[in-house]
């Protein structure tokens, strides 16, 4: 028995047509984008971009200038000699620039009202002829000198002098300290 060859083309084998086996055609989508949409992205996309660069931009100028804090004028004038009483203490400039002006027998000087523990502002109590210091309870003699309370060194006196005029300057930017020394030099008080 022969057994027949498919490559051979017999006449039983003719009704089997060898077809190639194709895939079936994807309706693939391919919409294509008409003008009126690309330039609606194309509008989009430059405006992000635009967005974005005005972002940086406005940082890059927010670090070009920077933030200016204004202080009042560091020196200042605090009226005449007479203006102030033999053995008190006067609170007329502590909010404005942080002084008070101490007047005694001898010597008128400014105080700094910065507590020299933590820097908090304390009060003058004239009952008790102290500053006391309300956070931590430092305590400082009328003179300046710390005395109570967890205060490591007096109350820093500002430079004292008086214009041609007669009128009293403090300069805060001078300041002297008493356990330098300081407060023998005669810029940190007035001689009345």
């Amino acid at each position: 028995m022969t057994v027949p060859n498919p490559l051979q083309g017999d006449a039983e084998n003719k009704s089997v047509v060898a077809t190639p086996i194709t895939r079936q055609e994807q309706t693939a989508s391919t919409e294509v984008m008409d003008r009126r949409s690309f330039l609606k992205l194309l509008f989009l996309g430059w405006a992000a971009f635009a967005a974005v660069a005005a972002g940086f931009g406005t940082m890059l100028l927010r670090y070009l200038f920077p933030n200016v804090l204004f202080e009042p004028k560091q020196s200042f004038s605090a009226g005449f000699i007479g203006d102030y009483n033999v053995g008190e203490v006067s609170e007329r400039f502590k909010k404005q620039h942080r002084v008070w002006i101490v007047r005694d027998s001898e010597k008128i000087f400014a105080l700094s009202t910065v507590c020299t523990h933590l820097g908090c502002t304390p009060n003058w109590l004239p009952n008790e002829n102290k500053f006391k210091c309300p956070c931590h309870g430092s305590g400082y003699y009328r003179t300046g000198i710390n005395f109570e309370g967890p205060a490591p060194r007096p109350l820093e006196r500002f430079k004292i002098s008086l214009s041609p005029d007669g009128e009293i300057i403090v300069d805060k930017t001078v300041k002297f300290q008493q356990e330098k020394g300081e407060w023998s030099d005669p810029d940190s008080f007035i001689v009345t």
